[in-house]
């Protein structure tokens, strides 16, 4: 069944991707970008070409995660357009490499800001109408690193670690409300993306020279990486656009909580499994076991 989808950080990448998947599953899709009529006026426009082109409802619209303001005017434009909004897309984020200690409080706050609280700023927008409709699905575009912890990559994963438990505790209270979460967890790619190409550095020079000895590990990450890549797999991240198309053509009720897309064959799945043993437990063992389930059509109670 086609839905209204709003994607994060459409400009390039996997949210690039995943919007021309969904509107070749025939889904309306709103590309979120920044700068529609500067930086990203070009990228707009090939989305929009190609929509029209493939007689796909490709649209776009100005979205910085990191204003509350274009959050609730992103969120309102759709719902002015299209009438509703079904699914959102957490994509939107930025890859900081280098040693935790050269990275200012400053450098970390902003990584935080983008990686992390733009969700929130989102959700906040959106929330509201998915509430009142009690359906909708919020799918976050996680990472694999939350689970192996890479290094050279400290604030990156401190943010994803952050979203990911602020992605779990959301989907216990809005899953009272029928809305569903999946959480995506792509693996490492050196392909197809802008996202090491640009990577920020830490903004203090002189604890970065202290630590000039692990420099040529710094410098053979990205083959490294590559070298956990089975022979002859292409380790591109369209597989990650695709499995978000399949998620999201499962019927509601259906969908995964976690799904992972890596070709670095880091074991994050069995993590997954024990993690998710151990929550369902604790959880229920604490007596709020029906915050496990998204909720059906009832109206919730007040107490």
């Amino acid at each position: 069944m086609s839905s209204v989808v709003l994607i994060t950080g459409a400009a390039t990448g996997i949210g690039n991707l995943t919007a021309r998947a969904l509107a070749a599953e025939g889904h309306t899709v709103y590309a979120g970008m920044r700068d529609l009529r500067d930086r990203n006026a070009g990228r707009a426009r090939e989305l929009l070409d190609l929509g029209r082109s493939e007689g796909q409802d490709l649209r776009v619209v100005e979205l910085d995660v990191l204003s509350d303001a274009s959050a609730e005017a992103a969120v309102a434009t759709v719902l002015r357009e299209a009438g509703r909004l079904d699914t959102v897309v957490h994509n939107a984020g930025h890859l900081y490499v280098g040693y935790v200690e050269a990275f200012t409080p400053e450098d970390i706050q902003h990584l935080l800001d983008v990686n992390t609280l733009g969700i929130q700023r989102v959700n906040r927008a959106a929330l509201p109408h998915l509430r009142a409709r009690r359906s909708g699905t919020l799918l976050y575009v996680g990472s694999t690193t939350s689970v192996v912890v890479p290094p050279f990559l400290g604030p990156y994963v401190a943010s994803k670690v952050a979203a990911d438990a602020l992605a779990q505790v959301t989907a216990y209270e809005v899953g009272r409300f029928g809305i569903e979460t999946t959480i995506v967890m792509p693996g490492p790619f050196t392909q197809g993306t802008e996202h090491f190409p640009n990577a920020s550095r830490a903004g203090d020079a002189e604890r970065t020279r202290a630590y000039a000895a692990l420099d040529p590990m710094v410098a053979r990450n990205e083959a490294a990486t590559e070298a956990l890549f089975p022979p002859g797999v292409d380790a591109h991240p369209r597989a990650v656009a695709d499995e978000i198309a399949r998620v999201l053509a499962l019927p509601a009720g259906t969908r995964p909580f976690r799904t992972v897309v890596d070709f670095s064959q880091a074991g994050v799945e069995e993590v997954n499994e024990v993690l998710r043993r151990a929550q369902e437990r604790f959880v229920t063992r604490l007596g709020f076991g029906e915050l496990l389930h998204v909720a059906g059509p009832e109206p919730v109670r007040a107490p």
